[in-house]
């Protein structure tokens, strides 16, 4: 197995994506058997799909939307919120099959028949995938994961993130050779010859604030401990949403403080799935990018810019220690890092490719900053988060 990155800060698409094929033929020596394909939206999806038919008519593309652009062993790669980047896998005796399937009103068989297409479209009918790599996107993330494991079970590791844009203004894509769609399941069933590691965690630690969703519904928490649920919220974080109490967006000044919910611990040290708070609702509820229910014990979680610019290395390294593997014995990675800690520690981004190019050492990766984050946590869990950190390595 081979695998090389590409990349480019282009404005025009047809050269933005020549000139990352370019980069990645000439470090892969060959035309890859699979690639991964992210984009802002600054670019248009239809000039990357003819680019696409024109300079790589039979490979088997993945593709979808990022916030701002990408990041590589070679850093941060954006532009004025234009940037583009490639991930080519040269396996031939692996197989890889994409499928994707539009949502319409039921995420939960969307999930279902893509990741049954996926299958297909690798050959591998009646054969679980070593690893399948999710786009999916903001809104119904944990139906598509439930619509996954009604497949596959509960053993088979999903990683990936919800396809984003630069303003949340809705404006993201997925694709492949066959079209391009907005609002679908976007799947690759990975059967590759060598094999696959993955971490997903985040840069956060829980703070001593806790309490019981009380009243919740979906993605929106009215109570917590029986109180308005951003009344507790701005209590706890000492008044960062005190001019919000009335309604209104809170995501920029959020990032730095979510809600965890503990999933599993390894000894007594618990790891925890994040819901990024997003809007205050006319009632004092809290809106979040995830879904919590009544009954979820939450805890406030800190971060800071050091720990979110630090945390994708260490993600990186504790993969690598978890499998016993040396940097000399890895191809490559993917990495998965929240849009929302992208924009917070964005002069800082080319620190954190660094930190995972020293984790790694001198291999490629590619790094998506994505509006919601699905990956598989140390004990097999499949999960939806916010500000999360997902890496999947390839021996």
């Amino acid at each position: 197995m081979k695998i090389a990155t590409g990349w480019s800060t282009a404005p025009i698409t047809a050269e933005a994506f020549d000139a990352a094929y370019k980069k990645l033929l000439v470090a892969l020596g060959e035309a890859p058997s699979y690639m991964i394909v992210y984009a802002s939206v600054e670019h248009s999806v239809d000039e990357l799909l003819d680019a696409l038919k024109h300079k790589a008519p039979d490979i088997p593309v993945h593709g979808g939307s990022s916030c701002l652009g990408v990041m590589s062993a070679e850093g941060f790669h954006q532009q004025d919120g234009v940037g583009l980047g490639l991930f080519g896998i040269y396996d031939p005796d692996g197989d890889y099959g994409v499928g994707i399937v539009p949502i319409h009103d039921n995420a939960r068989a969307a999930g279902a028949k893509a990741i049954e297409a996926a299958i297909a479209d690798a050959g591998r009918m009646g054969e679980p995938p070593d690893l399948v790599w999710l786009n999916s996107v903001p809104g119904s993330e944990e139906d598509v994961l439930l619509g996954i494991q009604d497949v596959l079970g509960e053993n088979v590791p999903v990683a990936g993130g919800s396809v984003a844009d630069n303003t949340v203004s809705g404006g993201w894509y997925q694709f492949t050779h066959n079209g391009t769609l907005t609002n679908a399941v976007l799947v690759t069933a990975l059967y590759p010859s060598r094999e696959t590691h993955l971490g997903f965690y985040s840069g956060y630690t829980p703070a001593s604030k806790t309490g019981i969703a009380t009243r919740a519904e979906g993605r929106t928490v009215f109570e917590i401990d029986g109180k308005p649920a951003a009344s507790v919220y701005n209590q706890w974080t000492g008044g960062t949403i005190g001019d919000f109490l009335q309604g209104g967006n809170i995501l920029m000044s959020t990032t730095l403080h979510p809600l965890g919910r503990v999933v599993g611990q390894v000894g007594q040290l618990p790891y925890y799935q994040l819901s990024h708070p997003e809007a205050v609702t006319q009632d004092g509820g809290i809106a979040f990018f995830s879904e919590i229910k009544t009954g979820d014990k939450l805890t406030l979680m800190r971060g800071s810019i050091d720990s979110l610019v630090l945390r994708a290395g260490r993600v990186a390294e504790f993969v690598l220690q978890r499998a016993n593997l040396s940097k000399g014995k890895i191809s490559g990675a993917l990495i998965v890092y929240c849009a929302g800690c992208m924009l917070t520690v964005q002069e800082e981004m080319e620190y954190v490719a660094a930190e995972i190019r020293d984790a790694l050492g001198e291999v490629p990766f590619l790094g998506v900053f994505t509006f919601g984050e699905q990956g598989c946590f140390i004990h097999g869990e499949n999960r939806h988060g916010n500000l999360m950190i997902s890496v999947v390595v390839f021996e």
